[in-house]
């Protein structure tokens, strides 16, 4: 069993940035890791993801070219740089890899 370690959410106003970090305690190199949300009353949907070593991106439809996901200098550790955020992007963040979830992160985009 994967357990990440997630920091970075809070509060933050229309047009603002955040960066989320996400860490796992595996005991290899994971091949991919990724990123869902899930906002009140919502499905919890896709936003990010990428691979060791290659460092092969994908994004969801909603956050391309606002978000990037990159790698830490450490292996299994990603960041989520996250810009010109919306009311429409608060939701609770996770990290993922293997089948194991990390317990999320809040972020909150409001005036």
């Amino acid at each position: 069993q994967v357990h990440f370690v997630e920091s970075g959410g809070g509060l933050v106003q229309p047009g603002g940035s955040l960066r989320l970090s996400c860490k796992a305690l595996a005991g290899l190199t994971i091949y991919i890791m990724r990123w869902y949300r899930q906002a009140p009353g919502k499905e919890r949907g896709f936003v990010a993801s990428i691979t060791w070593p290659a460092g092969v991106t994908k994004y969801g439809d909603d956050v391309a070219g606002r978000f990037t996901v990159s790698r830490g200098p450490a292996d299994n550790t990603m960041y989520l740089h996250m810009n010109s955020l919306e009311p429409e992007d608060t939701a609770v963040y996770y990290c993922t890899a293997l089948h194991d979830w990390g317990q999320g992160t809040q972020v909150t985009v409001s005036s």
